[in-house]
């Protein structure tokens, strides 16, 4: 590699806000958040989150789903699709932190769009997802997510701390280490 390209390629991930050490940044280092695998995730200082939105929306399963119901716990709200490669590639990492940080007082929901129930439930089978899920086919739902941290990109992951405000986001897919490391840090905050 020549040298011009090496230093391009150093000034480019620092713009980006990563060092590639695999940190989780607040989003004080970085306002647009850090590339993370191929993901990008803005965390939220606590002293400047905001409520999480009036979130209310029927389950895949039967049932409704109400965040506000949910307060005392983070809530990790996943957007996804049963067509989605990306989605299919992060199932196994959302179902393994889900598993494993279940017993800290972490929900996993998610929110399944575009979507069929057939389809969405098949998905679910196939992964062996341990959650529910949202069913919000048109997107709609999402829409209350605009005035705060909107999931930009199918599939997002949002995270809601104990005192029910947004603590982060994840737009695209993000691996298990890295999902781990940001449910670890918003759990420990407030446990």
């Amino acid at each position: 590699m020549t040298r011009p390209l090496v230093v391009l390629l150093a000034v480019a991930a620092v713009l980006a806000g990563c060092s590639g050490d695999g940190r989780v940044r607040p989003a004080e280092e970085s306002s647009a958040g850090f590339v993370q695998g191929s993901g990008v995730v803005t965390v939220v200082p606590v002293e400047d989150r905001e409520p999480a939105p009036e979130f209310v929306g029927p389950l895949l399963d039967g049932g409704e789903f109400d965040l506000a119901d949910a307060r005392g716990e983070v809530v990790v709200l996943n957007v996804w699709g049963s067509w989605c490669a990306p989605c299919r590639a992060e199932a196994p990492a959302l179902v393994a932190v889900a598993e494993d940080s279940a017993d800290d007082g972490v929900r996993f929901v998610g929110v399944n769009t575009r979507d069929t129930d057939t389809a969405a439930q098949a998905f679910e089978e196939e992964f062996a997802v341990p959650y529910p899920s949202v069913v919000d086919p048109d997107g709609r739902l999402l829409l209350a997510f605009r005035d705060t941290l909107p999931p930009a990109a199918i599939p997002s992951t949002l995270v809601v701390d104990r005192e029910g405000l947004m603590a982060a986001r994840v737009i695209g897919p993000i691996t298990q280490t890295s999902l781990a490391d940001l449910v670890e840090q918003v759990a420990g905050e407030q446990a």
